[in-house]
């Protein structure tokens, strides 16, 4: 994955969650770097940006802005969902789902702010966990080691992958922050 993530999220993060706190465990890795655990179902207000993300700032701050003026208070940290492999896609073309958790009540909203923003009801599933710890510029070798855990686990990737932002570094170095990478995973079936 490229080192770039979101190097100006950081002045438009004002929150910090305990993510962990939604999540409940469920496998671990044997040194504890990587675990599956179970996403609780959640309401995001999302927005979609394209492009390069040492440009996501303004964005954030839109949707941030958007939160406030709609009356929405953010119920934990800001992730993204990667929708494409930033690998082979041209930067200019990266799409970046930006979600800011919400309560319930902001289900009502669906369907009325655009386009490319909306809020949606996130199912629970099961997600592996990576923490990208601070001082790491790119989050490549967390990448090439999850992957190849999850199979050796038995389990396989279901959709991309998302960031969830822990700290809230008043800095635009994406190396300051510490993240949590989650990766969307299912159970493969034992054949017996």
């Amino acid at each position: 994955m490229n080192g770039v993530r979101c190097c100006a999220v950081a002045g438009a993060l004002a929150l910090t969650a305990a993510v962990a706190g939604c999540l409940s465990a469920a496998a671990k890795s044997r040194d504890g770097s990587f675990e599956v655990r179970r996403a609780e179902e959640s309401v995001v207000l999302y927005t979609i940006h394209r492009g390069p993300l040492d440009q996501v700032s303004s964005t954030v701050q839109q949707l941030m802005a958007m939160a406030a003026q709609k009356g929405l208070m953010p119920r934990g940290a800001v992730s993204f969902m990667y929708l494409n492999n930033q690998e082979l896609t041209p930067s200019a073309h990266w799409l970046t789902e930006i979600r800011i958790p919400v309560s319930d009540n902001a289900l009502k909203l669906a369907g009325t702010l655009g386009t490319f923003t909306d809020v949606k009801k996130l199912a629970p599933v099961d997600v592996a966990v990576a923490t990208k710890p601070e001082g790491m510029a790119n989050p490549g070798p967390v990448y090439r080691k999850l992957f190849p855990w999850l199979l050796a686990n038995g389990y396989v990737p279901l959709e991309g992958t998302r960031e969830v932002f822990l700290t809230n570094a008043q800095t635009n170095d994406y190396s300051k922050m510490r993240t949590q990478i989650m990766v969307p995973v299912r159970k493969i079936p034992r054949i017996e």
